[in-house]
């Protein structure tokens, strides 16, 4: 009989932590949805006390979706489990999770305390959140550089405290699969009242050993993996859920079971990627686009013979259409809703015809539409009621001549127009925009982007501007990379110019 997985999401909240990453509420709702729609068993939804964007979210999603827990972090501290609490008011299934660092580089630096103190702020935390909830999860940070027969100490005295999950996370993704394994084993063994909790597992990527991490926990006991999408996250990142998701479907031997939809992990993963402009790099494992693809010829000529010569997956147990449809200027509207519809993308008449319309505009200018342009046609429409908008870019450039870029702007409704030259055709383009937004802005980070290798591409250009000590992040996609350069520079004014 196979053992039962829970995957607990946390893309919304140590996902959502990655610079320049953040979404607003709409947005946490419209992937919190996608999680449940994935079978996600456990939202992690965001640390509501961090602020009043972060606790507002929170109480949005627990109204948003229904069968899922939706959990809310806190530190070992009253006031962040009493605002917690009040966040998950509305949430049909909740949890709090609060912890304290464990490992004696946290007990020493980060709270100059002892190991008896942190065992009993431990307990405190438990116990008080058991006031507001029953299901309560405890985090013992920095597990992976803790010693085993202390962190046995700390797990069971939080079992007895009222503790219905204990998560042993390697958050700096020190520990070796081997030494995490045994790690899990050892809390089997030496925990009295063990059996009675459910042991999770949070890993993070520092040495790309996240996922092996995570299944090595599961191999010895554990039976929650926090993960998230496309395994996004602080520094390099967390455990995959696609990764982990798809190791259990394809190792039957395992014996272990997810509630996961695998057909909905590509469109998921794309969901996140696109809204988080965060792009998933083509060799990423399940989901990147290169998954699937075999360049060599003996590869080739092996799954034309047989799929599984070269593939232990069948893509469409992903979500990924091998029959997928082709789209060129002479697709009709049918085809283009098709492809939004593998996406994960439902639209309205009205925003189809227009998403139709543009998509037109790029056919006539591009070979292939691929799903990247796609995906950036449609996220147009969240620049389409920014305040400040651009109305026309014109740029003259060569060799041997200066950039100069003339340029108009549409602020709330009111024209306005400028020129400017330039060190090339983008700085020419940034200064008129200076010209007009008298602001004293510097781009901080730039970077270019083609989605693929052809001259006639859509371009995604990913940029940090700061303003009064603040770094805002803007985003654009064109097939002009000057236009597109200037999109987001305006995308990221529009953050702090309210």
């Amino acid at each position: 009989m196979s053992d039962r997985l829970f995957i607990f999401d946390t893309t919304l909240r140590d996902g959502e932590q990655v610079p320049g990453c953040q979404l607003n509420t709409v947005e946490k709702i419209q992937v919190a949805k996608a999680l449940e729609a994935l079978g996600v068993d456990i939202i992690e939804a965001g640390f509501p006390v961090s602020s009043p964007g972060d606790f507002e979210s929170v109480v949005a999603i627990s109204k948003a979706v229904t069968w899922p827990t939706i959990c809310a972090l806190t530190r070992a501290v009253e006031n962040d489990i009493k605002v917690a609490a009040e966040a998950l008011q509305y949430a049909r299934h909740k949890r709090i999770h609060t912890g304290i660092g464990t490992s004696d580089y946290h007990i020493k630096y980060k709270f100059n305390s002892t190991r008896e103190e942190i065992i009993e702020r431990a307990v405190a935390a438990v116990k008080y959140a058991k006031k507001y909830v029953e299901d309560v999860q405890f985090y013992a940070e920095d597990a992976g550089r803790t010693d085993n027969e202390y962190l046995a100490r700390v797990v069971e005295a939080v079992i007895k405290a009222g503790a219905t999950v204990v998560n042993i996370p390697d958050t700096t993704g020190y520990c070796l699969p081997d030494e995490f394994g045994q790690k899990i084993r050892y809390l089997k063994e030496h925990v009295t009242g063990i059996d009675r909790v459910v042991i999770a597992t949070h890993c993070h990527n520092d040495l790309g050993m996240a996922t092996a991490n995570t299944m090595a926990g599961i191999q010895n006991g554990a039976r929650q993996a926090e993960v998230t999408i496309n395994g996004i996250g602080e520094r390099a990142g967390n455990t995959s859920l696609e990764e982990v998701a798809m190791i259990c479907k394809c190792h039957h031997d395992l014996q272990i079971e997810t509630n996961i939809n695998t057909q909905k992990i590509y469109s998921t993963s794309r969901l996140v990627s696109n809204l988080m402009n965060m792009p998933v790099q083509p060799n990423k494992a399940i989901v990147g686009r290169n998954a699937f693809a075999h360049s060599s010829g003996i590869h080739q000529d092996g799954v034309l013979k047989n799929r599984e010569s070269y593939e232990i997956i069948d893509p469409k147990e992903v979500g990924i259409d091998e029959t997928s449809i082709v789209l060129t200027a002479r697709s009709g509207r049918a085809a283009l809703k098709h492809r939004l519809h593998l996406l994960g993308i439902e639209l309205e008449k009205e925003a189809l015809d227009k998403a139709y319309d543009a998509f037109l505009k790029l056919a006539d200018r591009k070979k292939d539409i691929n799903d990247d342009d796609i995906l950036m046609l449609v996220g147009k429409e969240r620049t389409a009621n920014a305040r400040i908008r651009l109305d026309f870019l014109q740029v003259t450039a060569g060799v041997g001549i200066k950039s100069v870029a003339s340029i108009g702007l549409d602020i709330a409704g009111e024209k306005f127009e400028a020129a400017a030259s330039g060190n090339g055709p983008v700085d020419a383009a940034i200064n008129a925009i200076r010209c007009i937004i008298h602001r004293k802005m510097v781009v901080s980070e730039f970077l270019i982007q083609a989605i693929t290798r052809g001259s006639d591409d859509v371009g995604k250009v990913h940029m940090t501007v700061v303003y009064n000590n603040a770094s805002y992040y803007g985003f654009s996609a064109n097939t002009d990379i000057v236009a597109a350069s200037a999109e987001a520079f305006i995308d990221a004014i529009n953050k702090f110019i309210i």
